[in-house]
């Protein structure tokens, strides 16, 4: 009899990002004297405008985003009205979201100033994690981001709110609230039922009819009633939810294009030799990516990511689209010695190919060697053989060996 795997998967460490008053930082780096003033991103209010952003010194006021122009006017007769600038934060946008992509490749933008990022297989301590992000964005783009770690994707966004409101600065609340894995039912039991995506206005006053007035009161309650109250799946999603219980992926919106292997180090690191025999590594896990899917690649890049955060990306193209490791490895190896020198410590290192399609290779008459190109498929067909079957660290080159002196 087949013995169950009974094994819990490991938890999840999911970041949302919320930048904090997006539209008006944006703004104020257009323009500094807004800083520390009352104002307003939006429309005339002679022409029914609206708050679309508000600073920090406006919402001492009471002024929010959505409301009429002229009642924020009349809140706080001082305000700046500033219109809006859109493509300018479209372009702020994309910078913050490429600078996610240096930090994990599993990134969801859910709108134009927030985004999840799945940082599941970095090493290192979470909230460490989410200062270093902070710091990245505010030394980098001279922006303020909030952020909510926990396991899953529900809990993070609240965690994010519950931060931010409990800043009472005044300025930007550059919040970091973190829930360890199994305490989410218990960080979401006194938050208010409006809390939880899914419960509106309508929704908290039926359940405000039954006594429920909580999170917690929610998910101790019987679930055959809040079946009867909002159907047998809406009320079992409810009562998921109010137990912090969220299976939902990171998505990521782009279709893969390319294969690409990286490494995040436990700790920062120059060693040369150690970085060279990484790439080696990372192009043959490649080659073998590509053999198996049947597939050639034509642009080789790397990835580099310091200490602080700061990422580059440099890419060649080869002669022929190819999967043979060591053509691979001979264009990254040279991108590599291009844009690092000895000495200076990394955080991540990649490697990736693309512009991937099947075979093509058209090789000129004199160009191909019959034995010698039968030679090499029969090697790789050997070496794929005995991957296949004990696994891809079964086999290596000589030069990947630590030999003993």
């Amino acid at each position: 009899m087949a013995q169950q795997n009974t094994r819990t998967p490991a938890p999840r460490t999911i970041i949302h990002l919320d930048l904090d008053a997006f539209f008006c930082a944006v703004e104020e780096l257009r323009d500094a004297s807004l800083r520390g003033k009352p104002f307003a991103v939006g429309g005339s209010p002679e022409g029914r405008g609206v708050v679309a952003s508000c600073s920090y010194p406006a919402r001492k006021f009471g002024i929010r985003s959505a409301m009429p122009m002229a009642r924020a006017l009349r809140l706080c007769p001082d305000l700046i009205i500033v219109r809006h600038h859109f493509r300018d934060y479209v372009e702020m946008s994309n910078k913050v979201m490429e600078l996610l992509s240096g930090v994990s490749e599993i990134i969801q933008p859910i709108s134009i100033d927030e985004a999840f990022i799945d940082i599941s297989a970095l090493p290192g301590d979470p909230l460490t994690i989410g200062h270093d992000l902070q710091k990245a964005i505010r030394d980098h783009l001279q922006l303020h981001c909030s952020l909510g770690i926990a396991s899953n994707k529900l809990v993070a966004k609240i965690a994010t709110e519950v931060g931010k409101g409990s800043v009472r600065t005044g300025a930007y609340p550059n919040a970091l609230q973190h829930v360890p894995a199994g305490e989410e039912a218990a960080f979401l039991a006194p938050l208010p039922c409006e809390a939880l995506w899914g419960v509106g206005p309508k929704s908290a006053e039926r359940l405000a009819e039954v006594g429920l007035r909580s999170i917690g009161q929610i998910a101790a309650h019987p679930l055959r009633e809040l079946q009867r109250l909002f159907g047998p799946q809406g009320g079992l999603d409810l009562q998921r939810r109010a137990q912090g219980i969220d299976n939902s992926p990171v998505h990521t919106s782009h279709e893969t294009k390319s294969i690409s292997q990286e490494e995040t180090f436990a700790r920062d690191t120059d060693d040369g030799a150690l970085l060279e025999e990484l790439i080696r590594s990372q192009a043959e896990s490649i080659a073998r990516r590509l053999k198996r899917k049947e597939l050639y690649g034509s642009t080789v890049k790397i990835k580099l990511r310091w200490p602080d955060f700061t990422t580059i990306t440099r890419q060649s193209t080869l002669p022929e689209a190819s999967d043979d490791a060591r053509q691979i490895e001979a264009a990254a190896l040279q991108l590599f010695h291009q844009n690092w020198r000895p000495g200076r410590k990394l955080r991540l290192l990649g490697v990736g190919i693309s512009r991937l399609g099947p075979p093509s290779r058209q090789l000129g008459l004199w160009d191909w060697n019959p034995k010698e190109a039968a030679k090499q498929e029969r090697l790789e067909a050997a070496v794929r053989a005995l991957q296949a079957q004990y696994g891809d660290a079964a086999i290596h080159r000589a030069s990947q060996l630590k030999v003993e002196p």
